[in-house]
């Protein structure tokens, strides 16, 4: 199974650490990584079994799903000062990336359920190549749930597809069957055998109308939202059973620090 830690540490350092190799630096030292800003921790475990691997100890890190303020640290290692050099930067990147994926989560559902106690938000599968593995885990830790995690976990009729298909399909599976129609007619017609609806780009205005005829037609029927700014989750949140987003995997990435010190 591929470490994805190595990739990343190939990836920044493939041929050694020229700097610290011409300062000749040696012995054992500390690094901590500390935040400049509130958040909430995620996937510290993996970055601390990665350094674990590499015989590095790691003395204190924020437990995941646990909030922190400015100024605290929120992962402490040590050890060979040299390895700590190699695996700084890309362990501050990597909590500065999920860290700010959790917290953008959970601002989203409990923005979300202050409308509706009983709402999902679930992020999509527009994830960046190669991160998948750990958005879908911050979105976890965050409070949230994945719409879909791959191609290979769902059914998802898409309007693609239905521009591309030469014949009506027997809808008929063991999984949930998921439809995203293109219009408000086909949105009836879609209504009586699909599980889960994808209403994409309406107003709330436009679904307050809609969702319950809908439900009318089958009252098994959930209802999903997509294409809507975060701030207006409150308003869909009334409406639907599912808020699908894709806004935390591109949320500005938290604003951390390191420093690595002789010990």
């Amino acid at each position: 199974m591929i470490d994805f830690f190595d990739l990343y540490l190939s990836e920044d350092c493939p041929y050694g650490d020229e700097t610290t190799e011409f300062l000749g630096i040696e012995g054992n030292g500390r690094l901590r990584i500390k935040s400049r800003e509130h958040g909430v921790a995620a996937c510290m475990d993996d970055l601390a079994a990665f350094y674990k691997k590499k015989g590095l100890e790691v003395v204190s890190m924020v437990k995941n799903g646990a909030e922190f303020n400015p100024n605290d640290v929120i992962f402490e290692a040590q050890g060979d000062l040299p390895e700590l050099f190699k695996l700084w930067r890309i362990s501050q990147t990597f909590l500065s990336l999920v860290c700010s994926i959790a917290s953008s989560t959970r601002f989203a559902v409990e923005l979300a359920k202050k409308s509706n106690p009983d709402i999902m938000v679930a992020t999509s599968r527009k994830t960046h190549p190669g991160f998948r593995k750990y958005e879908l885990k911050a979105v976890k830790i965050g409070g949230g749930d994945h719409h879909r995690n791959s191609l290979s976990d769902s059914i998802l009729i898409t309007q693609n597809h239905l521009d591309v298909m030469e014949k009506q399909v027997k809808l008929r599976a063991m999984r949930k069957i998921e439809i995203e129609p293109r219009t408000r007619e086909e949105a009836y017609e879609s209504a009586p055998v699909a599980d889960l609806l994808l209403l994409d780009h309406y107003s709330p205005q436009e679904l307050g109308s809609l969702v319950p005829e809908l439900r009318a037609l089958n009252p098994h029927l959930e209802i999903a939202v997509g294409g809507i700014d975060i701030g207006m989750i409150p308003e869909y949140a009334k409406l639907v059973d599912v808020i699908v987003t894709t806004a935390p995997y591109y949320a500005k990435p938290l604003d951390l620090t390191s420093r690595i010190r002789r010990m």
